[in-house]
């Protein structure tokens, strides 16, 4: 199965926190393609560092549910703490599933596509850098492997 997954730091070393995240999620299958790194400022409007974002194209035969605790332990080993209400807080690692093949998944505590995914362009934008051409959101149809430029997602080069 492709699945195509968010990575998001802000705290600590931004970039070596994706680096080895991504390196971590070769135990859950094939890192087919990892994207450029982009820097964007946080939302929510609490004061926090900026974020570095990446996206992952995995090839896996783990199924959505364990995909997700893979990416949920590979946090918890990294240092992540979930607490309740701070879902735009700051954060060592965030790895979240957007897409597992074409599949549409609402089950408690896993949501796939990621529901936020067509509004966040800190999202879009690295998933086209991965996304196999094609690709179709499995809700709406609407095309991932392109996206517009945006002011607030910066390349880091």
């Amino acid at each position: 199965m492709v699945a195509y997954l968010g990575l998001g730091s802000n705290l600590g070393d931004r970039q070596a926190e994706i680096t080895a995240a991504v390196s971590a999620l070769a135990r859950a299958g094939r890192v087919a393609a990892t994207s450029a790194l982009y820097e964007t400022d946080p939302e929510g409007g609490a004061r926090q560092p900026c974020y570095v974002n990446a996206a992952v194209r995995l090839e896996t035969s783990l199924s959505a549910r364990a995909l997700l605790k893979a990416c949920l332990d590979i946090e918890r080993a990294r240092g992540r703490v979930r607490s309740s209400g701070a879902c735009k807080g700051p954060r060592l690692i965030d790895i979240d599933v957007l897409l597992y093949g074409a599949e549409v998944i609402a089950e408690p505590g896993l949501r796939v596509p990621h529901p936020l995914l067509l509004m966040r362009p800190f999202v879009r934008i690295p998933l086209a850098d991965v996304a196999l051409p094609g690709l179709r959101h499995p809700g709406n149809g609407e095309g991932l492997d392109l996206c517009v430029p945006d002011a607030t997602v910066r390349r880091i080069d």
